[in-house]
């Protein structure tokens, strides 16, 4: 399938606002490092290689959790007939992006993805490529910002109709674990009834040498990501329906064929939860 730029919004291309800082690691190249990607800087790789070195069980960690990505996502195509996905903390682009999935099983599904951060919206042109029956975005605006966010995302989608709301390791970013809860909070009280909400965030209780390397790396003075219980995780979908079978480690959520062995629990937990 041959992808267009079928996005109604004036913005939908933009140039980056603020200089992209190599002289520092940044989270999202880093991540998108551990990913095989390419948009990332040598002080990322050293950072990135630090860690593996410390901790070599975070790359798959990392793409087990883009893996549960596109699976979840297919499940709300194919199984919830979710046509709208709202993609909050989207970082840098990557094989099967968000609208790549939903769009592989329904041209006509409609995508916004929001970030602030400065190397993403410089590669943002990467992810307004859609299926001409279908339609993608990208918002500039920060996590913190919910009402804004969801006011942007009018644009392109129709928010009385049903969405799925994606966080992915995007909350541990926020110190607070209340202020995180509160985003989240705020964000689904935009979206009506029948919504959805995808999380998978690093998790406590499953991986001791995890837990002890991320400790560390928060020490560094680099942005800090903070792994948070299980239980923690599963508070984000109060008052939602949780579909089978809950919050679990995500190698568990839903395994497919392209799954090699045995999915064995990593330190990596999410789920998906319906809105009543």
């Amino acid at each position: 399938m041959t992808d267009h730029a079928t996005t109604p919004d004036p913005a939908a291309a933009p140039a980056a606002k603020e200089k992209v800082d190599t002289s520092v690691p940044a989270s999202a190249r880093i991540w998108n490092y551990w990913l095989g990607g390419k948009d990332n800087y040598p002080v990322d790789e050293a950072a990135g290689d630090a860690y593996a070195g410390a901790f070599p069980g975070i790359v798959t960690i990392a793409r087990s959790s883009r893996a549960y990505l596109r699976r979840s996502i297919r499940h709300l195509v194919e199984v919830e007939g979710v046509r709208q996905f709202l993609d909050v903390g989207t970082g840098l682009p990557t094989a099967d992006n968000t609208h790549q999935v939903a769009q592989r099983s329904a041209p006509e599904a409609r995508i916004v993805y929001v970030d602030n951060d400065p190397m993403v919206l410089a590669h943002a042109r990467a992810l307004l490529y859609s299926a001409p029956e279908g339609a993608t975005a990208y918002v500039d605006a920060s996590l913190y910002e919910p009402e804004r966010i969801l006011e942007a995302a009018t644009v392109t989608l129709d928010l009385s109709r049903p969405t799925a709301l994606i966080l992915s390791g995007i909350l541990g970013h926020v110190g607070s674990y209340d202020e995180a809860r509160d985003i989240v909070r705020r964000l689904l009280a935009g979206l009506p009834s029948g919504s959805y909400l995808n999380i998978n965030e690093g998790s406590r209780g499953t991986d001791p040498d995890y837990e002890r390397a991320q400790d560390a790396y928060n020490e560094t003075g680099a942005v800090p990501y903070y792994l948070r219980p299980i239980d923690q995780i599963t508070g984000y979908f109060d008052g939602l329906d949780l579909l089978p079978p809950g919050i679990v480690s995500v190698p568990l959520w839903h395994p497919d064929d392209s799954t090699t062995g045995e999915p064995k629990p990593i330190g990596q937990h999410g789920g998906v939860g319906r809105k009543p």
